[in-house]
């Protein structure tokens, strides 16, 4: 493995966390609170609306984009093309003012389809810089990397708060995220393997790539353990996602935290995030990531369920570090798992679909939290609990998932 090579595609993942902390903590709650209102659940409503939004255009373009890129030979260019737009939605959140709903729904939508993908172009890196027998460490590496970014742009986020009053703090932290997400992207745009020879020019690759989408959907659906995994993947990264989005709004309405508490409570997941990805990084390799998913699952609906329960802040900060380890393990070798399946040279196409599971997932988890706190008069208890049957059902699904065991048993077709 090139060391220069792993060293910028983990330093991307530690760029893109400082953008992470915004729909996770920081502007979620701003954009609820301060820019719609949030007595009565209308701000759940409208995040729910925003961040699903977002995911139905991550999911229907990824399949298309990952196979233009593998296809014409430009996936360091769309990362580019992607990381930038995310950039400069960020940079424009300091233009929403309270009551500009739909245009704070509109930045929020470029910031997070940016975000999301560029990750399709990202992961699809890892089966061509790692050999098999090391993917997961490398995997588990990017997301501890990832998320020692979270805990910097926490930092900075609490620096700048606690330094200039409203909304002078706010938007200095909106730029200053935008910033270190350029600054630290730029080894990936230098040192990451050039663009492969293109096999079509773009505009071919463009007009194909829905043709191209179905054949590989079609090859998807031929390929069972893919299939399998792909569809357990769909259920349980829902849940995933569903928590990390929303967990800022819950601790902030049902458990009155303010913002330098939120900071102190995500600045906890991350640090146990990045602990859980290092922690379990060799394991998904020795054991296989089937079984580390599985473990996963088990402590992510202890999470959900202990939320429901949960009665202070105390309590909360313990679920957190909870949320954190399993976070970081769960993230890390659902990656791995996924590479192993991918035929050489498919990397983009194949990440592509991994994305819109990932992602379509993702829309049906903040409605339906934003849906029962709404319905409920604002009981976010009611909504966080209704996730705990996704981990149930992504659980069931991977048990018949005949991969994912150590690298030298997992097949490929």
């Amino acid at each position: 493995m090139n060391r220069r090579t792993i060293a910028s595609w983990c330093l991307y993942d530690f760029a893109n966390s400082f953008y992470a902390v915004l729909p996770a903590v920081l502007w979620t709650v701003y954009y609820r609170n301060v820019i719609v209102g949030n007595q009565q659940g209308l701000g759940d409503f409208w995040w729910g609306w925003t961040i699903s939004g977002s995911m139905v255009i991550v999911a229907v373009s990824s399949p298309p984009m990952g196979a233009i890129a593998d296809y014409a030979g430009v996936r360091k260019r769309l990362l580019m093309a992607y990381t930038l737009a995310s950039i400069t939605g960020v940079a424009l959140y300091i233009t929403v003012e309270p009551g500009m709903v739909v245009w704070g729904m509109g930045v929020t939508m470029l910031s997070y389809v940016g975000f999301e993908g560029a990750l399709v172009f990202y992961n699809a890196y890892l089966p061509e810089i790692a050999p098999p027998e090391k993917q997961g460490r490398v995997s588990g590496w990017g997301f501890g990397v990832g998320y020692a970014g979270s805990l910097l742009g926490l930092l900075l986020a609490l620096v700048l708060i606690r330094s200039f009053p409203d909304p002078l703090g706010p938007h200095l932290t909106w730029l200053g995220i935008a910033a270190a997400y350029l600054l630290f992207s730029l080894p990936a745009f230098f040192w990451l393997p050039k663009d492969a020879v293109p096999r079509l020019t773009v505009r071919q690759a463009a007009s194909g790539g829905i043709a191209e989408s179905w054949k590989t959907f079609r090859e998807i659906i031929s390929r069972k353990p893919t299939r399998r995994f792909l569809l357990a993947y769909f259920f349980y990264e829902d849940g995933v996602n569903t928590v990390i989005v929303t967990a800022a709004a819950f601790a902030s309405k049902t458990l009155e935290f303010k913002t330098e508490q939120l900071i102190i409570l995500f600045a906890i997941v991350q640090f146990s995030a990045l602990a859980g990805a290092f922690l379990w990084a060799k394991p998904t390799d020795s054991l296989g990531p089937k079984r580390v998913v599985s473990i996963m699952l088990v402590q992510w609906a202890l999470v959900v369920t202990a939320a429901y329960f949960v009665q202070t802040a105390t309590h909360f900060y313990v679920v957190a570090v909870l949320a954190g380890t399993g976070l970081g393990a769960i993230q890390a070798a659902s990656r791995a798992f996924m590479a192993s399946l991918i035929p050489k040279g498919r990397e983009g196409d194949y990440f592509g679909f991994y994305h819109l599971c990932g992602k379509s997932a993702a829309i049906l988890g903040p409605l339906l939290f934003g849906y029962v706190s709404w319905a409920t008069g604002g009981d976010q208890r009611s909504a966080i609990l209704s996730v705990l049957a996704l981990f149930v059902v992504g659980a069931l699904l991977l048990t018949r998932v005949r991969a994912g065991g150590p690298p030298a048993s997992v097949p490929v077709a």
